[in-house]
């Protein structure tokens, strides 16, 4: 059956999963790109992007986890661009360039209408109906295999809040962030029903799977 999960989801230890003032040239805020470190060396990054090398570990096999039986994403408007409000335009086409690493159908929720456009094997589609159209969507765009939640926080939070989202991981990063979106405000797992079912520890991260009890 398709699930609905969130991977390779990078959070500081005080529980921010990006920094303050996000922007075109800081996209994922002051100090955010720290919490991406224990991916950037790993061989499934580098292959991602067209490199080679890299490291063939524990933190290589979260990575590639995240990747494997997903038939579409799903994205908060913040992780395609930095372009807030109405569209002025359609130029910006999200922060990958000519080679998106999705390679499926991508929904992007927004409150702003957009025309559906493709990049190499990646489509990139513009939801205005909110959190269960994107999902039903996307996973009639599956055809059977699972969707992934790529963040953005209040995506996440939606999704979570919803008892939606099947299955969560986390990598938590040996970081700290002070201010920034906060992944756990004011959200309970506990009583939303989730419990801990995997607990990995690395020299860049630590590993924290969560599973929605039935």
């Amino acid at each position: 059956m398709s699930r609905l999960r969130v991977n390779s989801f990078s959070v500081s230890l005080d529980g921010y999963g990006a920094g303050v003032r996000q922007s075109l040239q800081q996209p994922l805020g002051l100090g955010g790109e720290n919490l991406h470190h224990w991916m950037f060396g790993t061989r499934m990054f580098r292959e991602l992007f067209g490199g080679q090398g890299g490291s063939a570990g524990v933190d290589d096999e979260f990575a590639r986890r995240g990747f494997t039986n997903v038939g579409a994403w799903i994205l908060g408007r913040n992780m395609f661009g930095p372009v807030r409000g109405p569209w002025p335009d359609e130029t910006w086409q999200g922060w990958w360039g000519d080679e998106p690493p999705y390679h499926c159908e991508v929904f992007v929720l927004t409150h702003h209408a957009r025309k559906s456009f493709a990049l190499s094997d990646t489509t990139f589609h513009f939801v205005t109906g909110g959190i269960h159209e994107a999902l039903e969507r996307a996973r009639k765009a599956a055809g059977g295999k699972d969707v992934r939640v790529g963040g953005g926080v209040a995506t996440i939070q939606q999704y979570l809040r919803a008892r939606l989202l099947d299955e969560l991981h986390l990598a938590f990063a040996p970081v700290l962030l002070g201010s920034g979106e906060a992944l756990f405000g004011g959200v309970d797992l506990a009583a939303l029903g989730y419990d801990v079912t995997e607990r990995v520890p690395t020299e860049a991260a630590t590993h924290i799977v969560l599973t929605k009890r039935a």
